[in-house]
Formats: C-alpha cells, sequence, structure tokens
C-alpha cells in the first residue's frame, strides 16, 4: 500500500491526521537534522497502521515536507 503525507515539523503533539485513503498529515515534534524527522515519521507510522518499523519505508520526498511512504504489510489496519 502506497501513502502520501505531508509533514508538519516542531510540532507540539505528535499524531497522524487521516484526510482520505491515501493522504495523511503528521505532526512530529522532531527537526529535520540527520534524518531525526524521517526517523520519527516512520515510527509514528508503524504504530498507526500497527506493523513493523522494518514495514514501512520512504519511496519519495525524502528531504521534502510532501513524502510517498510504501507500507509492505497488507495486513495492517487501514481504516483506522
Amino acid at each position: 500500500m502506497k501513502i502520501k503525507i505531508r509533514v508538519k515539523l516542531k510540532s507540539k503533539e505528535e499524531k497522524i491526521e487521516k484526510i482520505d485513503e491515501e493522504n495523511f498529515v503528521a505532526y512530529v515534534r522532531e527537526i529535520p537534522v540527520e534524518g531525526r524527522a524521517n526517523k520519527r515519521l516512520l515510527e509514528l507510522i508503524s504504530e498507526y497502521f500497527n506493523v513493523s518499523k522494518s514495514d514501512v519505508r520512504i519511496i519519495s520526498g525524502v528531504k521534502s515536507r510532501s513524502k510517498t511512504l510504501e507500507i509492505k504489510n497488507e495486513s495492517c489496519n487501514r481504516y483506522r
């Protein structure tokens, strides 16, 4: 499954908001230094979809706020 996500950095609260079936907004506390924000984003997505961190990867947008992610495990809770 592929999803598109817009990342909001330096947020007070970390959360994932679902816009529609393929589009999400992620609020992350980390700053984009040395990949810390991307690492935390992958952790939040894995928790949200109830999959392991190794099942989530960034396909495009590593240095952008708009990213495309791939979630390998198809048994994830898509309708959260």
